[in-house]
């Protein structure tokens, strides 16, 4: 197929650049591509290609103008391309196979078709895998993805209600499995309850977190589907009855022991009947020894390659003031390479919010990724949130402007103060932003929508005033957006 790619006089160059070879390009008479209409495109055409022979014209991704009539006279189909020159190198590989929009810009458009066609393959694969153990409809073990297991801290201590929401919402953000965490001062009856609980929310296997013999017996009586964890103290008490329940059992190296105990525990559970173990080496904290603890993991999983392996992350996200999403994203890569089959995490603290989540999307990309034989990059599906993986074009500072500065006065708007506040929907990122004035209340999702209300409804009288609730606005979004705090006036 033969690709023309239209752009103004600014853009030349990096359309040049990012097309290389695989396109023509035509510069039309405008400065900035996105003004370019259709006359000016066919006078364009006229000048520079009086032989005309394309099959296909990308204009820019932000061109409003209608182009039916220049696609009827030139016989040749015209589609937005990107919205960002640089995403042409991208966009044009597709063109010999893909219909373009003349509506949507490209970019977004392959976009949306990439991570569809990533998440139909992470399906394939996974529906063609062949685990070493099933729990409930979940594959563990052998090629199949990595699940991750989500712990409700203090389950058997939370009220019915709060229990029912947290499960919920660990649902909504991907978890593949429910831990129902036990406390330290948890009764036998405080399991049962939980375990009906959770049942009553979700179908996904549900496993039981605690060394107590009694509180796992009677999680085992309701119907556990895992059990969390067995070492030297419990195995010969517990061992009867998860041999006949022939439930799966998570097995733990003695406390600061290592991998021989893990082993020696593995053999013990074994010769007392129990045939379905998972196999937890210990992820250890960072300043904790780490590096030694991947290690060992590596090394169990070439000894014992059909064993599951439990890899623990929250030990790591937990204790590192860092955002915890590139310390999911490169874990998850480290699972991957030492045999992992479980990633855990409690998304316990405020800093590690969103970690079901991005551990879900990572080991979706490590799928990908092993199946592609490359790093996990240009995937479809990312861990993008903050930083930009490629920088739009910025401005060049011209030679003569007017510096900025504050008002030195500030009047109160005869239409009155309006207050803003969010409230999360409570499941991961987005919500609802409240604009609230004395004679109404405006709730919307968008700092636009809410804007636009303000101003139908007379709310705002002063530029100063609607100009602060504009950027007040955009902060509550952004919070929303990324699953932050909002507190008007402060700094995001």
């Amino acid at each position: 197929m033969k690709v023309l790619v239209a752009t103004g006089r600014l853009a030349e160059q990096t359309v040049r650049d990012s097309i290389g070879d695989s396109a023509d390009v035509i510069v039309v008479d405008t400065e900035i591509a996105a003004f370019i209409t259709p006359r000016k495109l066919m006078d364009a055409i006229k000048r520079q290609f009086p032989s005309f022979d394309y099959d296909l014209i990308f204009i820019p991704g932000l061109v409003s103008s209608n182009f039916s009539r220049a696609e009827e006279e030139l016989a040749c189909k015209i589609r937005l391309g990107p919205k960002h020159a640089y995403d042409l190198s991208f966009v044009i590989p597709f063109a010999d196979n893909m219909e373009f929009s003349s509506t949507v810009a490209a970019c977004e458009l392959l976009s949306d078709v990439r991570r569809e066609l990533a998440l139909e393959k992470i399906s394939e694969l996974e529906d063609n895998s062949i685990p070493t153990m099933q729990l409930g409809g979940i594959k563990l073990g052998g090629n199949t993805r990595m699940k991750v297991l989500a712990e409700v801290v203090d389950a058997t201590g939370l009220d019915s209600d709060s229990l029912t929401k947290r499960i919920s919402t660990f649902i909504h953000k991907g978890a593949d499995m429910i831990d129902l965490g036990a406390s330290l001062h948890a009764e036998p009856e405080d399991v049962e309850r939980a375990i009906g609980v959770a049942r009553s929310v979700t179908s996904t296997p549900l496993s039981i977190d605690t060394l107590d013999p009694l509180l796992i017996e009677r999680a085992l009586e309701t119907g556990i589907d895992l059990v969390l964890s067995l070492d030297s103290n419990n195995i010969d008490i517990l061992a009867p009855r998860i041999a006949e329940a022939d439930v799966p059992a998570v097995v733990i190296p003695d406390s600061g022991k290592g991998m021989e105990s893990l082993v020696a525990n593995i053999e013990h559970a074994r010769s007392l009947g129990i045939r379905k173990i998972i196999a937890d080496p210990v992820l250890d904290p960072i300043g904790h020894g780490i590096a030694v603890s991947i290690v060992r993991y590596r090394e169990f999983h070439e000894r014992f390659p059909d064993i599951p392996v439990f890899f623990g992350i929250g030990n790591v996200t937990e204790l590192i003031d860092a955002d915890c999403t590139g310390v999911n994203a490169t874990l998850c890569g480290i699972g991957a390479d030492v045999g992992a089959s479980i990633l855990f995490t409690p998304e316990y603290s405020n800093k590690t919010q969103g970690s079901i989540n991005e551990l879900k999307r990572a080991s979706q990309m490590m799928v990908l990724s092993k199946e592609r034989n490359s790093s996990p990059k240009d995937l479809g599906i990312d861990l993008m949130e903050i930083k930009e993986k490629r920088r739009r074009t910025d401005a060049v500072m011209p030679e003569s402007f007017t510096e900025a500065r504050d008002s030195k006065m500030w009047k109160l708007d005869p239409s009155g103060c309006i207050r803003i506040n969010i409230v999360p929907d409570g499941s991961g990122p987005g919500g609802y932003i409240l604009a609230e004035h004395e004679n109404a209340t405006i709730v919307g999702s968008s700092a636009g929508e809410i804007m636009d209300t303000i101003i139908e409804m007379g709310l705002v009288s002063r530029l100063e005033h609607a100009g602060y609730l504009g950027s007040e606005l955009k902060k509550a979004e952004i919070a929303l957006k990324f699953n932050r705090s909002y507190s008007q006036d402060d700094v995001f």
